[in-house]
């Protein structure tokens, strides 16, 4: 199961959140999310678990609970939306 985690600390590491999910069971992955453009966290994270008895637990478990002076929101990660290219401008075909 992959599970989202919210409001984490600037200084929380890919580390960290593991070692506080591993306390539910085994972490396949554990990672925070960076910012592309300057490199600090963007103070959410992903943590995948293969068992999802134990994931449900994690989430029960580490929702609303402090972790590094932060009160984190967790739950079940949905899936990712397609993103459409472009961007249109909305302003239509030009006429000449």
């Amino acid at each position: 199961m992959n599970i989202y985690v919210g409001n984490l600390s600037w200084n929380s590491t890919d580390d960290d959140l593991r070692a506080a999910f591993e306390a539910f069971g085994e972490v396949s992955s554990a990672k925070v999310i960076m910012d592309r453009e300057t490199g600090r966290s963007r103070g959410f994270g992903f943590v995948e678990m293969p068992d999802d008895n134990a994931a449900k637990e994690a989430i029960e478990g580490m929702n609303d609970k402090d972790l590094q002076g932060r009160t984190l929101r967790v739950n079940e990660a949905r899936p990712r939306e397609n993103r459409s290219g472009g961007g249109g401008g909305g302003r239509g075909p030009r006429r000449f």
